[in-house]
């Protein structure tokens, strides 16, 4: 039984914490509302008359409080619909992260189990960069969770004027480490950055520059984005 997690899978949580929550906004501004179906042996989901290309990232058993990973189902083990979750496993080895290796997890132990089952499927969402994750009942108490993964799902950009909400809220999703979640959200797009005693300074796109600021505690302290006027951008 796990009753937390352990450090490495927090600080790989936190790596994804604020691009994932803006890519679940995207996503979920996409999908259509809708009664849902899928076809597991041709990784297809539909849902209002929209179709993807999706692969099963786990189960969450609400009644045995349970996660367990699309790639340890038996029924789906060594099938297409779960090679994407397979390759966070290999991640997980390689990486020493126990909860993206072991099949099945055992949550009773949280406090609020279904969270830290939305956790484990956020973690895994970022793990393999995809765009977001899709969690919808499956049956009674069986909520099943796809990855889409397909190039028509947007992917959520860096925006200056939005980048500050973001940042606050991707530190706010867990609360174990900001700087790992600012670090990691610069590190998503792309973006050169500095590391400063209680700052970080990121050089955005067409000149523009992020400053993020850190308390004592470790907190995000203040967040200031100059943005070039767009007449004196090269």
């Amino acid at each position: 039984m796990v009753s937390e997690f352990s450090e490495a899978f927090l600080l790989e949580a936190e790596r994804h914490a604020a691009w994932g929550a803006a890519q679940l906004e995207v996503l979920g501004s996409f999908l259509p509302d809708g009664p849902w179906t899928a076809d597991l042996s041709s990784c297809v989901y539909r849902q209002g008359g929209l179709e993807l290309r999706v692969a099963v990232l786990g189960t969450y058993d609400t009644e045995e409080r349970s996660w367990m990973w699309g790639w340890a189902n038996p029924g789906l083990r060594d099938t297409e619909v779960v090679e994407l979750p397979a390759a966070i496993a290999r991640y997980g080895q390689a990486h020493g992260i126990r909860e993206l290796t072991e099949e099945v997890l055992d949550l009773s132990g949280f406090d609020d189990p279904r969270r830290a089952a939305e956790t484990l499927a956020f973690t895994g969402m970022g793990v393999a960069d995809t765009h977001g994750y899709i969690g919808v009942p499956a049956g009674p108490g069986t909520p099943i969770y796809f990855l889409p993964d397909d190039a028509r799902v947007p992917r959520a950009e860096l925006e200056p004027v939005s980048l500050p909400r973001m940042l606050l809220t991707g530190a706010g999703l867990i609360g174990h480490s900001p700087r790992q979640v600012v670090g990691g959200y610069f590190d998503h797009h792309g973006v050169p950055q500095r590391v400063e005693d209680d700052r970080i300074v990121a050089e955005l796109p067409a000149g523009n520059v992020a400053e993020v600021h850190f308390d004592e505690l470790g907190r995000i302290a203040g967040i200031d984005v100059k943005v070039l006027p767009s007449g004196s951008r090269a």
